[in-house]
């Protein structure tokens, strides 16, 4: 063995000591009552942010709608402060936490996310920049996608949204660095709606409009604060018109539109309106 090779094959032995030296350093001793009292924290922290989900969801719909949405706000920060507060604990009962030890600690679960939970830890950052973006929040109306519905819930990593089916679907956070984001209400109370009617060319425009503004106005649904537009595009087989209001409460929104269509189309064939002669009609 030439010098060398020798040095080569020292200098990996020393690394390999010191490593093994920095580890134990940082690990403090593990005994069963410290495991145990992981266990206990570990289910601490499911049981407080599962009476945390079902406290702030109840407050919230048992307070005046006007602060249903901005309670239900809190849900994320609050989990993200249990979340946080459990893992510090955790590094605290099974780690020497000098600082030097935690900048080792740092660097290592930096090292670890990026390359074995790459887009796990995409999604919790993307989650934490949420917070304070606000692109989405518990309560709102979004389209993430194909998929559109309420937030029902914000966790470290994604949203569930309940969509007009009943569904439940789980999108993870990071889908906000790829797709656009709709969002329907943003905090508030009221989304607006938008109801399309068809007619023929020759229909009274001054008649369907009076009819749609009527309509509107007298739903007992209609945040009559907020306001009520038609609109009118024209198209190759006839009149399309648009109503677009606002319920009282986002989550009236398809029983909103259901009684708007209802009574409009009762005034429509009271007065005779002639709808378009083709069945096909192309989407807007």
């Amino acid at each position: 063995m030439n010098m060398t090779t020798y040095l080569l094959a020292q200098s990996a032995t020393n690394a390999a000591q010191e490593t093994a030296e920095q580890t134990k350093e940082l690990v403090s001793k593990i005994t069963t009552g410290k495991v145990a009292q992981g266990i206990f924290i570990l289910l601490t922290a499911y049981l407080i942010i599962k009476i945390l989900d079902r406290v702030v969801i109840w407050l919230s719909e048992k307070i005046a709608k006007e602060w249903r949405l901005r309670v239900k706000q809190f849900l994320p920060f609050l989990r993200m402060l249990v979340l946080t507060t459990t893992i510090v604990v955790l590094m605290n009962l099974f780690l020497n936490l000098s600082k030097e030890n935690i900048l080792a600690v740092t660097g290592t679960v930096a090292v670890a996310l990026g390359f074995a939970f790459k887009d796990y830890a995409s999604s919790i950052i993307a989650g934490i920049v949420g917070i304070f973006e606000s692109p989405y929040g518990v309560g709102d109306r979004v389209k993430i996608g194909e998929h559109y519905g309420e937030v029902i819930s914000y966790g470290l990593r994604s949203i569930s949204i309940q969509t007009p089916d009943d569904n439940i679907i789980t999108i993870p956070h990071n889908k906000m660095w790829t797709e656009a984001i709709s969002n329907a209400n943003t905090g508030a109370l009221e989304a607006q709606v938008v109801t399309k009617f068809y007619f023929a060319h020759d229909v009274d425009i001054s008649l369907v409009k009076k009819i749609l503004y009527r309509v509107a106005q007298t739903s007992k649904y209609t945040a009559l604060k907020l306001p009520i537009v038609v609109v009118m595009a024209e198209k190759p087989w006839g009149t399309m018109f648009k109503l677009k209001c606002y319920p009282l409460d986002a989550r009236d929104e398809f029983v909103y539109q259901t009684d708007l269509i209802t009574r409009a189309k009762i005034a429509f064939a009271k007065h005779q309106l002639v709808y378009p002669a083709i069945s096909a009609i192309e989407q807007e």
